[in-house]
């Protein structure tokens, strides 16, 4: 039986930031007013992220230049993880280092083999201010650390070089929702 409610069901579905966006390479800054706003956009950041089928999604994903994320993500063990960090900071990227696919709700319907460590450490708080510790392994290491690139800036098509990244940009030139807008 659940304790708590289901995140995102008082939550409002926004507009998803697409690639090419500024707000998408422009580091977020530090959350300092943990009252009823914050909770509304971890709210709406859930609702969204479920709306739009994906396992996690940071602030500016939805033009909020905040450095706060949620996920609902499973491990290598299929064990799901649910939570929210707000100023998160990776302490740990570790273990062995596994180039595998990697999308993104900003780059809808793309993916690309992309190399990331299979352990991952991030510190944080939550919505009420309290600190939370994030240990992920295998696919979920990978969306902590895609997360937390997204709040420094950085899209995982920045991880890629040479004809990896020349196919994501050939393919995000011909992306339907790259000509919509």
């Amino acid at each position: 039986m659940r304790q708590s409610p289901i995140p995102g069901t008082h939550g409002r579905v926004r507009p998803l930031t697409l690639h090419g966006d500024p707000a998408l390479h422009t580091p977020c800054a530090e959350v300092t007013d943990f009252g009823p706003e914050l909770a509304r956009l971890v709210e709406d950041l859930f609702a969204t992220m479920y709306a739009a089928q994906g396992v996690g999604l940071a602030a500016n994903q939805i033009g909020v230049p905040l450095r706060v994320f949620v996920y609902d993500c499973p491990d290598d063990e299929d064990v799901r993880h649910v939570g929210h960090v707000i100023n998160p900071r990776p302490t740990a990227t570790d273990g062995v280092v596994i180039r595998g696919p990697e999308g993104c709700l900003s780059l809808p319907g793309l993916e690309a083999g992309t190399e990331r460590y299979d352990h991952a450490v991030v510190e944080g708080f939550t919505v009420t201010g309290e600190p939370v510790t994030v240990h992920g392994t295998g696919f979920f290491a990978r969306c902590l650390q895609h997360e937390c690139d997204h709040l420094e800036g950085r899209i995982y098509a920045d991880q890629l070089s040479g004809w990896r990244h020349r196919r994501l940009m050939r393919q995000v030139a011909k992306a339907s929702w790259r000509r919509m807008g």
